[in-house]
């Protein structure tokens, strides 16, 4: 019984020792002759904007901030987190990252825009106004989504009556290297 036991015990250790083809489980077969091999990881930024063009807007947030972490707090940066601050519906947070933005780079144009739309969510009509007009003159009038974005800000702050009758519902809509068009969109009878 004891050389049993023994034996049983032995051939345990021994299966125990034996080699099974799992010890690298973390390698993979071989990419395909002529695979470009990318050793570094895409930039932030870029994550981020298409995470925003994916209604990602929480992702697109975590993106820019490790875009912070490789490029600073820049002007594209701080931009792009008031952004998706705005999208996220923290207003006051978008507010604060793109005056950052703009104090950092005057001549920011999408910064100055998303600050106006920021501006336009909060009902601070007549600032709104004045930043799009400071985008639209920064942009050389070349947008045609500034244009309309500085439009429905004059239209809003010097017509009251036009904003009590014709109430208009904003979206911020992604154009392209970081700028945003302020669509309004009045209701219709049957919203109201």
């Amino acid at each position: 019984m004891r050389i049993r036991a023994g034996t049983i015990v032995t051939i345990l250790l021994l299966t125990g020792c034996q080699h099974t083809g799992l010890e690298n489980t973390r390698v993979g077969p071989k990419p395909p002759a002529g695979t470009p091999i990318v050793t570094e990881a895409v930039d932030g930024l870029i994550v981020g904007h298409r995470l925003m063009a994916a209604g990602e807007y929480e992702l697109a947030l975590r993106a820019y901030s490790r875009a912070a972490a490789e490029h600073g707090m820049n002007a594209d940066v701080l931009s792009a987190l008031g952004s998706a601050n705005l999208k996220l519906g923290r207003l006051n947070q978008a507010k604060r990252l793109l005056r950052r933005a703009v104090e950092q780079d005057a001549e920011h144009v999408p910064a100055w825009n998303n600050l106006g739309v920021v501006l336009a969510e909060l009902g601070e009509d007549g600032e709104a106004r004045s930043v799009f007009r400071n985008a639209f003159a920064l942009d050389n009038g070349n947008s045609d989504e500034i244009r309309e974005n500085l439009r429905l800000a004059i239209a809003k702050s010097e017509n009251t009556s036009y904003a009590a009758v014709q109430e208009n519902k904003f979206e911020l809509v992604r154009r392209g290297n970081g700028r945003y068009l302020l669509l309004g969109t009045p209701e219709t009878d049957d919203e109201q």
